[in-house]
């Protein structure tokens, strides 16, 4: 620990933490609220972005894009949840300053180094995962739920006749008529769900570079995630095969993917380790053990070499540590007292009469 990474602020009482957290708080929530009041004034514009999905497949059919409105104050609730979820996506940018903000003043600076990264790859990750849905998987699953429409048609008798010659009484037309409600929830599903899934290879490299998981573990539990992926995949979207797939195949590929950045993570890990002198490696360290018990009390064990790496891992760590100067400078100040001198000069000739004493007996 040098001091560059020591903390930028000083020890501040809990009030005050709670404070500065009430804070950014009201700010966040003002922020939100002037995104929802953007977003509620455009609802319409928005609207129409999220039914084009919908709209691209009926005019291939060459039906109009119509959605029908089923109970009297749908359309109300509809602009308020386009308005709740578009104010939180204006929103969070200012949000994620605030807790960024809040957090990053009690954190080291190789900390806030390693953590940032990953608070802004996050969104990144969640808006790749919603433009996926939106764009591909979205109209697959559109396509096949319009897929079970029938065109109705109504034999026409011959003239004279009530019913058809043949006796045919026609079909019965099946037609899509959404509602305005249930379109918007169901688009946000796909949306939320991918979007979510996509943050799999944050979270994990995030856990590998706390030393949560490692890659070797991700590896030999891949067959219950696999598991894991197929139930997810039926959870989170509509019962179709097509939209399960595509989700199965996208979330496994991304924890390859993330098994990939933890082995990255691990391997600049021991990079850093080895620069510094404090990496063993185990084969190293079991040649040691066989060495060291052939020999007896010859050499160093594999123990002493590891309470010999702990030794220097501490003393890098607290090395100009601001909090142990200031115990080398109390006990400093401890030894110039005269109190101190006389216990140090009692303790000397008890040393020096314990000495003699052996002599004589010798």
């Amino acid at each position: 620990m040098t001091h560059s990474d020591e903390i930028d602020d000083g020890a501040m009482p809990l009030i005050e933490h709670l404070a500065e957290l009430r804070t950014r708080l009201i700010r966040s929530v003002i922020a939100f609220i002037i995104g929802m009041i953007i977003c509620f004034t455009v609802w319409n514009p928005i609207f129409n972005f999220l039914t084009q999905p919908i709209c691209g497949q009926l005019g291939e059919r060459g039906q109009d894009c119509g959605l029908i409105l089923i109970k009297l104050q749908e359309g109300f609730f509809v602009a308020i949840q386009i308005s709740l979820v578009g104010g939180f996506i204006l929103s969070f940018p200012f949000i994620g300053t605030q807790l960024w903000r809040f957090v990053a003043p009690g954190l080291y600076r190789n900390e806030r180094n390693a953590f940032l990264p990953f608070l802004l790859a996050s969104p990144i990750m969640f808006f790749l995962g919603a433009a996926f849905a939106f764009y591909v998987v979205i109209p697959l699953a559109f396509d096949f739920f319009l897929g079970f429409q029938q065109i109705g048609s109504t034999p026409v008798p011959a003239e004279g006749d009530v019913v058809p010659v043949d006796g045919s009484l026609g079909q019965a037309g099946i037609t899509f008529q959404g509602s305005v409600a249930e379109y918007l929830s169901l688009t946000l599903k796909f949306i939320v769900a991918f979007g979510l899934c996509f943050q799999l290879p944050v979270l994990l490299t995030l856990m590998g570079k706390a030393g949560l998981v490692s890659a070797e573990g991700l590896g030999n539990v891949r067959k219950y995630a696999v598991v894991a992926i197929l139930v997810l995949a039926a959870v989170v979207t509509p019962p179709d095969i097509i939209t399960q797939v595509i989700l199965f195949v996208v979330v496994y590929g991304l924890y390859e993917i993330s098994i990939h950045l933890v082995r990255r993570v691990e391997r600049k890990r021991e990079a850093e380790l080895r620069a510094q002198g404090l990496w063993f490696d185990d084969d190293e360290d079991d040649e040691d053990g066989d060495e060291s018990d052939a020999s007896g009390s010859e050499g160093t064990s594999w123990a002493d070499e590891e309470i010999a790496a702990a030794e220097a891992r501490v003393k890098a760590e607290t090395e100009n540590d601001p909090i142990f100067d200031e115990f080398e400078e109390d006990e400093e100040d401890l030894e110039g007292l005269p109190g101190q001198d006389d216990a140090k000069g009692d303790t000397d000739e008890g040393t020096d009469d314990d000495s003699d004493d052996d002599g004589k007996r010798g």
